[in-house]
C-alpha cells in the first residue's frame, strides 16, 4: 500500500471492477471502458498499468511482482499518491491477474470484466480463460473481453440478445467432459438435448438469428465466445 494508506471500499450489490493486464491490449477499446462502462474501480495488473499510464488514466489499484514494468510508469503512480499498491513476491503460485481477481473478490466485487488476457502466450491465454471458474466457484459475474473476441464461462442455461451480442458469432466449447443435453433455440444451426463433449468443432462459428437466443444445458461447463473478425 502506498504511504498514504489510501484503501478501496465497495457495499452493496453490482459492483463492477476491470482488471487490465499485461497482454495485447486495444488502447482505444480500453479508454472506452474506462470511461464510458461504468466501473467502480480499476485494477491494473502489472504491465497493465502501461497502457493506462500511455492514456494519462490513473488506475485505484496495482497489483503485481513488478518485474516486467516500464519503470517510468511504476514511478509516476507512486508519486501520485492516488493508487494503492499491492506488492507480490516473484516467486508466488499464482499470477498477478488472479491475484487482481480474487483481491476484488475480497473486496466485494461481483462482476469482473478482464482485459489484455490474450496474447502471444499461449500459456497465459489459456490459464487465463481457466481463472472465469472462479466466477463459477464464487457465484459472481465474469468474462474477458479483446478487440475480437468476449468469453464466457457458464454452468448454466443463458439468454443472449441478438442487438447486444459482441460481434456476429458465437462459439460453444465444452469445459468439462460432456456438456449434457445441450438446447440451442434461435441459433442458425440448433441442437435439441445433445451431448457436448471434447476433441471436434461442432460449437464453433454459430450465428444468432432470432431477437433472443437461448442456450440450455442440464449439466456441465461451457465457454461461450462471442467473434467478430
Amino acid at each position: 500500500m502506498t504511504d498514504t494508506d489510501i484503501c478501496v471500499k465497495v457495499t452493496g450489490k453490482n459492483m463492477r471492477a476491470l482488471i487490465v493486464s499485461g497482454g495485447i491490449l486495444d488502447d482505444n477499446q480500453v479508454c472506452s471502458m474506462i470511461k464510458n462502462d461504468g466501473f467502480d474501480v480499476i485494477y491494473a495488473a502489472d504491465a497493465g498499468m502501461e497502457a493506462l499510464y500511455r492514456h494519462h488514466l490513473t488506475p485505484d489499484i496495482i497489483v503485481g511482482d513488478f518485474d516486467s514494468v516500464c519503470e517510468e510508469a511504476l514511478s509516476y503512480f507512486k508519486r501520485s499518491g492516488r493508487v494503492e499498491l499491492v506488492e507480490l513476491t516473484p516467486e508466488k503460485d499464482d499470477t498477478d491477474t488472479e491475484h487482481a481477481i480474487r483481491d476484488a473478490i475480497s473486496r466485494g466485487f461481483d462482476h469482473i470484466v478482464l482485459v489484455g488476457t490474450t496474447g502471444t502466450r499461449l500459456d497465459h491465454v489459456l490459464a487465463n480463460i481457466s481463472l472465469l471458474g472462479i466466477g463459477l466457484e464464487e457465484e459472481i459475474t465474469m468474462e474477458m473481453v479483446d478487440a475480437h473476441n468476449r468469453i464466457r464461462m457458464v454452468n448454466g442455461p443463458i439468454s443472449m440478445e441478438k442487438e447486444s451480442q459482441f460481434g456476429k458469432y458465437v462459439s460453444l466449447i465444452p469445459y468439462s467432459e460432456v456438456v449434457e443435453n445441450l438446447t440451442l433455440e434461435g441459433f442458425k444451426y440448433e441442437l435439441n438435448g445433445y451431448p457436448l463433449t471434447g476433441f471436434n468443432s461442432l460449437g464453433i462459428s454459430n450465428e444468432i438469428v432470432a431477437d433472443v437466443a437461448h442456450i440450455n444445458f442440464s449439466n456441465g461447463i461451457l465457454l461461450v465466445i462471442e467473434s467478430r473478425d
